[in-house]
Protein backbone atom coordinates (compact mmCIF):
# COMPACT_ATOMS: atom_id res chain seq x y z
CA UNK A 1 0.00 0.00 0.00
CA UNK A 2 0.92 3.46 -0.82
CA UNK A 3 1.83 5.78 1.95
CA UNK A 4 2.41 9.38 2.37
CA UNK A 5 4.07 11.66 5.74
CA UNK A 6 3.36 15.31 6.08
CA UNK A 7 5.90 16.57 8.62
CA UNK A 8 6.21 19.15 10.53
CA UNK A 9 2.48 19.40 11.54
CA UNK A 10 2.71 21.89 14.27
CA UNK A 11 0.39 22.39 17.67
CA UNK A 12 0.61 25.71 20.00
CA UNK A 13 0.21 24.09 23.32
CA UNK A 14 -0.52 27.00 26.14
CA UNK A 15 2.17 26.57 28.63
CA UNK A 16 4.55 24.04 26.66
CA UNK A 17 8.31 25.24 26.60
CA UNK A 18 8.03 24.86 22.43
CA UNK A 19 5.37 23.92 19.91
CA UNK A 20 4.74 20.44 19.93
CA UNK A 21 5.99 18.96 16.40
CA UNK A 22 4.74 15.62 15.11
CA UNK A 23 4.68 13.45 11.80
CA UNK A 24 2.09 11.77 10.20
CA UNK A 25 2.25 9.05 8.47
CA UNK A 26 -0.51 7.44 6.61
CA UNK A 27 -1.83 5.20 3.75
CA UNK A 28 -2.92 7.09 0.40
CA UNK A 29 -6.18 5.33 0.49
CA UNK A 30 -9.24 3.83 2.71
CA UNK A 31 -11.31 5.61 5.46
CA UNK A 32 -12.43 4.53 8.86
CA UNK A 33 -8.23 4.48 9.42
CA UNK A 34 -7.02 3.49 13.25
CA UNK A 35 -4.83 5.37 14.62
CA UNK A 36 -1.06 4.65 16.13
CA UNK A 37 0.00 7.23 18.62
CA UNK A 38 3.66 6.33 18.50
CA UNK A 39 6.34 7.06 21.48
CA UNK A 40 10.12 8.26 20.82
CA UNK A 41 12.63 6.31 23.39
CA UNK A 42 15.94 8.36 24.20
CA UNK A 43 19.41 7.59 22.61
CA UNK A 44 22.88 9.11 21.86
CA UNK A 45 21.66 9.31 18.21
CA UNK A 46 20.11 12.67 17.09
CA UNK A 47 17.17 12.11 15.57
CA UNK A 48 15.79 9.09 17.24
CA UNK A 49 14.26 10.81 19.91
CA UNK A 50 11.90 12.89 17.55
CA UNK A 51 9.60 12.55 15.01
CA UNK A 52 12.29 11.49 12.59
CA UNK A 53 12.92 8.15 14.38
CA UNK A 54 11.45 4.53 14.50
CA UNK A 55 10.67 4.80 10.52
CA UNK A 56 10.60 1.08 10.72
CA UNK A 57 7.63 0.90 12.78
CA UNK A 58 6.01 4.13 11.38
CA UNK A 59 6.47 3.15 7.73
CA UNK A 60 4.91 -0.32 8.17
CA UNK A 61 2.16 0.54 9.98
CA UNK A 62 1.03 3.10 7.48
CA UNK A 63 1.58 0.45 4.56
CA UNK A 64 -0.95 -1.89 6.97
CA UNK A 65 -3.73 1.18 6.75
CA UNK A 66 -2.70 2.81 10.30
CA UNK A 67 -2.23 6.41 10.77
CA UNK A 68 0.41 6.85 12.18
CA UNK A 69 1.29 10.44 14.81
CA UNK A 70 4.87 10.82 16.40
CA UNK A 71 5.66 13.87 18.33
CA UNK A 72 8.83 15.46 18.95
CA UNK A 73 8.67 14.86 23.43
CA UNK A 74 9.93 17.88 25.38
CA UNK A 75 12.91 15.10 26.43
CA UNK A 76 14.42 14.86 23.23
CA UNK A 77 17.63 15.59 22.03
CA UNK A 78 16.96 18.21 19.33
CA UNK A 79 15.57 20.08 21.18
CA UNK A 80 17.94 20.94 23.57
CA UNK A 81 16.16 22.26 26.09
CA UNK A 82 17.82 24.10 28.84
CA UNK A 83 18.78 21.76 32.09
CA UNK A 84 16.51 23.62 34.48
CA UNK A 85 13.46 23.49 32.43
CA UNK A 86 10.61 22.30 34.69
CA UNK A 87 9.72 18.92 33.90
CA UNK A 88 13.73 18.24 32.61
CA UNK A 89 15.45 15.90 31.64
CA UNK A 90 12.78 13.23 30.51
CA UNK A 91 10.13 15.33 30.70
CA UNK A 92 7.93 12.03 31.89
CA UNK A 93 4.69 13.81 33.04
CA UNK A 94 4.80 16.03 29.60
CA UNK A 95 5.62 12.87 27.64
CA UNK A 96 2.14 11.26 27.90
CA UNK A 97 0.26 14.88 28.44
CA UNK A 98 1.83 15.07 24.59
CA UNK A 99 -0.38 12.12 23.53
CA UNK A 100 -3.57 13.69 24.93
CA UNK A 101 -3.09 16.65 23.60
CA UNK A 102 -2.68 15.21 20.03
CA UNK A 103 -5.95 13.35 20.39
CA UNK A 104 -7.92 16.19 21.57
CA UNK A 105 -6.43 18.11 18.33
CA UNK A 106 -7.38 15.38 16.11
CA UNK A 107 -9.47 18.49 13.94
CA UNK A 108 -6.56 20.66 13.89
CA UNK A 109 -4.25 17.83 12.49
CA UNK A 110 -6.82 17.14 9.95
CA UNK A 111 -6.84 20.41 8.72
CA UNK A 112 -3.06 20.79 8.10
CA UNK A 113 -3.14 17.24 6.27
CA UNK A 114 -6.03 18.05 4.19
CA UNK A 115 -5.33 14.08 2.83
CA UNK A 116 -6.89 12.83 6.35
CA UNK A 117 -9.69 14.59 6.38
CA UNK A 118 -12.68 12.19 7.03
CA UNK A 119 -10.37 9.48 6.82
CA UNK A 120 -9.97 8.77 10.98
CA UNK A 121 -11.66 6.22 12.92
CA UNK A 122 -11.41 8.01 16.44
CA UNK A 123 -13.21 5.07 17.93
CA UNK A 124 -10.25 3.22 17.48
CA UNK A 125 -6.47 4.51 18.77
CA UNK A 126 -3.34 2.98 20.00
CA UNK A 127 -0.29 3.81 21.60
CA UNK A 128 3.10 2.06 21.29
CA UNK A 129 6.52 3.30 22.65
CA UNK A 130 9.57 1.86 22.95
CA UNK A 131 12.07 2.12 26.23
CA UNK A 132 11.39 5.31 27.50
CA UNK A 133 8.41 5.71 25.03
CA UNK A 134 7.19 2.28 27.01
CA UNK A 135 7.07 4.17 29.74
CA UNK A 136 4.81 7.13 28.19
CA UNK A 137 3.07 4.32 26.58
CA UNK A 138 2.30 2.58 30.19
CA UNK A 139 0.83 6.32 31.74
CA UNK A 140 -1.48 6.51 29.14
CA UNK A 141 -2.71 2.89 29.34
CA UNK A 142 -3.29 3.21 33.53
CA UNK A 143 0.30 3.14 35.22
CA UNK A 144 1.15 5.14 38.01
CA UNK A 145 4.11 7.41 38.59
CA UNK A 146 4.19 9.43 41.68
CA UNK A 147 1.03 8.50 42.31
CA UNK A 148 -0.26 10.26 39.46
CA UNK A 149 -2.96 9.00 36.69
CA UNK A 150 -2.59 10.15 33.38
CA UNK A 151 -4.85 7.40 31.43
CA UNK A 152 -6.34 8.79 28.67
CA UNK A 153 -9.57 6.46 28.10
CA UNK A 154 -10.02 6.92 24.95
CA UNK A 155 -6.58 4.63 23.84
CA UNK A 156 -8.12 0.99 23.47
CA UNK A 157 -4.87 -0.46 23.60
CA UNK A 158 -1.28 -0.65 23.55
CA UNK A 159 2.09 -2.13 22.45
CA UNK A 160 5.51 -1.51 24.34
CA UNK A 161 8.00 -2.56 23.29
CA UNK A 162 11.24 -2.86 25.52
CA UNK A 163 9.60 -0.58 28.18
CA UNK A 164 10.50 0.78 31.69
CA UNK A 165 9.79 -1.95 34.40
CA UNK A 166 8.88 -1.51 38.39
CA UNK A 167 10.89 0.54 40.50
CA UNK A 168 13.08 -2.57 42.34
CA UNK A 169 16.20 -3.20 41.66
CA UNK A 170 17.20 0.36 39.96
CA UNK A 171 20.66 1.26 39.52
CA UNK A 172 22.25 4.04 41.35
CA UNK A 173 22.55 5.96 38.19
CA UNK A 174 18.06 5.77 37.82
CA UNK A 175 17.49 6.52 41.76
CA UNK A 176 19.65 9.70 41.11
CA UNK A 177 18.88 10.82 38.13
CA UNK A 178 15.44 9.40 37.60
CA UNK A 179 14.09 8.73 40.48
CA UNK A 180 9.97 9.20 38.97
CA UNK A 181 11.15 5.91 37.64
CA UNK A 182 11.17 4.13 41.62
CA UNK A 183 7.47 5.16 41.89
CA UNK A 184 6.15 2.96 38.43
CA UNK A 185 3.06 1.37 39.35
CA UNK A 186 1.16 -1.46 37.45
CA UNK A 187 -1.64 -2.17 39.61
CA UNK A 188 -4.24 0.07 37.55
CA UNK A 189 -2.73 -0.39 33.95
CA UNK A 190 -6.03 -2.21 32.79
CA UNK A 191 -6.31 -1.47 29.29
CA UNK A 192 -5.24 -4.10 27.07
CA UNK A 193 -1.28 -4.14 26.16
CA UNK A 194 1.06 -6.40 23.80
CA UNK A 195 4.55 -6.40 26.59
CA UNK A 196 7.34 -7.49 24.12
CA UNK A 197 10.65 -7.77 25.33
CA UNK A 198 14.20 -9.50 24.19
CA UNK A 199 15.34 -12.28 25.93
CA UNK A 200 19.32 -10.04 25.74
CA UNK A 201 18.47 -6.96 26.68
CA UNK A 202 19.50 -6.51 30.23
CA UNK A 203 19.72 -2.78 30.93
CA UNK A 204 22.70 -3.00 33.24
CA UNK A 205 22.47 1.18 33.02
CA UNK A 206 19.22 1.18 34.69
CA UNK A 207 18.51 -1.83 36.79
CA UNK A 208 20.05 -5.09 38.24
CA UNK A 209 17.00 -7.58 37.35
CA UNK A 210 18.02 -8.38 33.85
CA UNK A 211 16.25 -9.01 31.11
CA UNK A 212 12.81 -9.86 33.05
CA UNK A 213 12.48 -6.27 33.95
CA UNK A 214 11.08 -5.07 30.60
CA UNK A 215 8.05 -7.87 31.25
CA UNK A 216 7.10 -5.89 34.61
CA UNK A 217 4.40 -4.10 32.52
CA UNK A 218 2.95 -7.72 31.91
CA UNK A 219 3.37 -9.21 35.13
CA UNK A 220 2.04 -6.49 37.53
CA UNK A 221 -0.72 -5.39 35.68
CA UNK A 222 -3.94 -7.05 35.77
CA UNK A 223 -6.42 -7.03 32.53
CA UNK A 224 -5.63 -8.75 29.12
CA UNK A 225 -2.03 -8.64 28.93
CA UNK A 226 0.05 -10.38 26.05
CA UNK A 227 4.00 -11.59 26.33
CA UNK A 228 6.27 -11.67 23.68
CA UNK A 229 9.69 -12.68 24.40
CA UNK A 230 12.04 -12.20 21.17
CA UNK A 231 15.11 -14.95 21.38
CA UNK A 232 18.69 -12.98 21.10
CA UNK A 233 16.60 -9.54 21.41
CA UNK A 234 18.40 -6.73 22.66
CA UNK A 235 17.22 -3.36 23.23
CA UNK A 236 16.60 -2.37 19.95
CA UNK A 237 15.04 -5.89 18.95
CA UNK A 238 16.55 -6.14 16.08
CA UNK A 239 16.59 -2.02 15.10
CA UNK A 240 13.29 -0.77 15.31
CA UNK A 241 14.13 2.72 16.32
CA UNK A 242 15.54 3.68 12.84
CA UNK A 243 17.55 2.76 9.94
CA UNK A 244 21.03 1.62 10.83
CA UNK A 245 21.15 3.82 14.33
CA UNK A 246 24.05 3.44 16.35
CA UNK A 247 21.87 2.40 19.49
CA UNK A 248 21.50 -1.15 17.90
CA UNK A 249 23.51 -4.05 18.72
CA UNK A 250 21.06 -6.45 17.76
CA UNK A 251 20.86 -5.48 14.55
CA UNK A 252 18.99 -8.12 12.68
CA UNK A 253 16.07 -7.63 9.57
CA UNK A 254 14.37 -10.51 10.47
CA UNK A 255 13.89 -9.75 13.70
CA UNK A 256 12.67 -6.26 13.09
CA UNK A 257 10.04 -7.79 10.67
CA UNK A 258 9.10 -9.80 13.13
CA UNK A 259 7.96 -7.43 15.71
CA UNK A 260 6.61 -5.51 12.48
CA UNK A 261 4.25 -8.62 11.64
CA UNK A 262 3.31 -9.26 15.42
CA UNK A 263 2.42 -5.99 16.60
CA UNK A 264 0.24 -4.88 13.17
CA UNK A 265 -1.75 -8.20 13.91
CA UNK A 266 -2.01 -7.60 17.61
CA UNK A 267 -3.13 -3.98 16.90
CA UNK A 268 -5.58 -5.13 14.30
CA UNK A 269 -7.15 -7.74 16.53
CA UNK A 270 -7.53 -5.40 19.50
CA UNK A 271 -9.41 -2.53 17.26
CA UNK A 272 -11.82 -4.63 15.25
CA UNK A 273 -12.69 -6.59 18.12
CA UNK A 274 -10.99 -10.20 17.14
CA UNK A 275 -8.61 -12.80 19.03
CA UNK A 276 -6.94 -14.55 16.73
CA UNK A 277 -3.86 -12.82 16.42
CA UNK A 278 -1.32 -15.33 17.47
CA UNK A 279 -2.43 -18.00 14.32
CA UNK A 280 -1.99 -15.25 12.04
CA UNK A 281 0.87 -14.16 12.93
CA UNK A 282 3.22 -16.63 14.03
CA UNK A 283 2.88 -18.43 10.98
CA UNK A 284 6.15 -18.65 9.16
CA UNK A 285 7.99 -16.67 12.38
CA UNK A 286 11.55 -18.18 11.48
CA UNK A 287 13.01 -18.04 14.88
CA UNK A 288 12.62 -17.94 18.97
CA UNK A 289 9.53 -16.00 20.11
CA UNK A 290 7.65 -17.20 22.72
CA UNK A 291 4.27 -15.64 23.33
CA UNK A 292 2.11 -16.06 27.28
CA UNK A 293 -1.33 -14.63 27.57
Amino acid sequence: MTVFTVSPVVLEIPGRPVDLQLKVSAPTEGSGLPIILLSHGQGYSNHLSSLNGYAPLANHWAEQGFVVLQPTHLSSRTLNLPVDTPGAPMFWKERAEDMSHVIDRLDEIEKAVPQLQGRLDRTKIAVAGHSMGGHTASLLLGMTTDKTSLKDERIRTGVLLGSTGGGEGLTDVVKENYSFMLTSDFSAMTTPALVVAGDKDGSEHLTTNGPEWHTDPFHLSPGPKELLILEGGEHGLGGVSGYDVAETTDESPERVATVQRLTTAYLRSQLNGTDDWQREALVGVGFGVHSRA
